[in-house]
């Protein structure tokens, strides 16, 4: 049983790894399922290890986008100062016992749902080369971060699947540049949310170490 819960991680941390290398999105909508279906942890401890496995492989697959200069500062300080708020907020809201598990949960599926409606739609592309020439308002923008941060702080989730398309959509950056600035943004409001829910996931460890294994094999596959 036990080493077939590892074998899970590693796999599901390779892929993590994979989809963040290559859209700066994507892998910690998978994490937390993994860790509460996968490995069985309340969610109290899954959180946590999320966000701290999230921010871990987020600067681990950032270096080649920095060094690519492929981060954009503007649109990262608008969307990223009120996700960090947000991401604050939620934490502080988990750590006060005002959210309930089932409330966790609940958002998390929201979130998964809305991430599949907005990797499929089929608009998206053409949508984005028009936003680029026109890109949206600066508060739609700020009110995204807002959101992301609120959900990072209370489901666990980096918030990489919403972060990327309102870079694209409203802020008319191209595909690459809003990957690498997704991911800065992801390890930002992480640390935040892992500060403000004040536990340390010390017991799960060595879950992590294997996410982490799994994570680089995937980020180094994706690059």
């Amino acid at each position: 049983m036990i080493a077939t819960t590892l074998a899970l991680l590693l796999v599901g941390g390779a892929l993590i790894g994979f989809l963040l290398a290559v859209f700066g999105a994507g892998g910690s909508i998978l994490l937390l399922p993994l860790l509460v279906s996968g490995a069985g942890l309340p969610t109290r401890a899954a959180v946590p290890l999320s966000l701290l496995v999230v921010t871990l492989l987020a600067l681990g697959n950032v270096g080649p986008y920095l060094r690519r200069r492929q981060i954009a500062v503007g649109p990262a300080l608008v969307l990223g100062v009120p996700a960090l708020a947000g991401s604050w907020i939620g934490g502080s809201l988990v750590k006060a016992g005002r959210i309930p598990e089932a409330l966790q949960l609940g958002l998390f599926t929201a979130a998964a749902l809305v991430a599949s409606w907005l990797l499929t739609r089929r608009g998206a592309l053409p949508e984005a080369r028009q936003h680029r020439h026109h890109p949206g308002s600066p508060l739609h923008l700020a009110g995204q971060g807002v959101l992301v941060g609120l959900l990072t702080g209370i489901a666990g989730v980096g918030g990489g699947f919403a972060i990327v398309p309102a870079l694209v959509l409203l802020a008319g950056l191209p595909m690459q540049l809003a990957s690498g600035t997704s991911l800065v943004l992801i390890a930002t409001n992480s640390v935040v949310a892992l500060t403000a829910l004040g536990h340390w996931p010390s017991s799960e460890m060595p879950l992590m170490l294997t996410l982490l294994g799994g994570g680089l094999v995937g980020a180094l596959v994706g690059r």
